[in-house]
């Protein structure tokens, strides 16, 4: 497992994108797509949508991907 990001290109409302994430984030991300039952490319358009403008991309995902499995373990666990 590389430490390093690695670029990918993702579309977003039509229009390409590359997005640079380390393999464990964009698995864990693919993951998360796959149990809500959506492509990718809808989950970072939507991910994209909600973060504001000084927030890079890649950086969004990674706080999506840590809150969404941050939300999966309960208290006590």
């Amino acid at each position: 497992m590389s430490g390093r990001p690695v670029k990918r290109s993702l579309t977003l409302r039509g229009h390409r994108t590359s997005v640079s994430l380390e393999d464990a984030f964009w698995r864990a991300f693919r993951d998360i797509a796959a149990e809500k039952d959506m492509p990718i490319n809808a989950l970072a358009a939507e991910i994209d949508e909600g973060r504001g403008m000084d927030v890079g991309l890649a950086s969004a995902i990674r706080v999506f991907v840590l809150a969404y499995y941050q939300a999966q373990v309960t208290p006590g666990d």
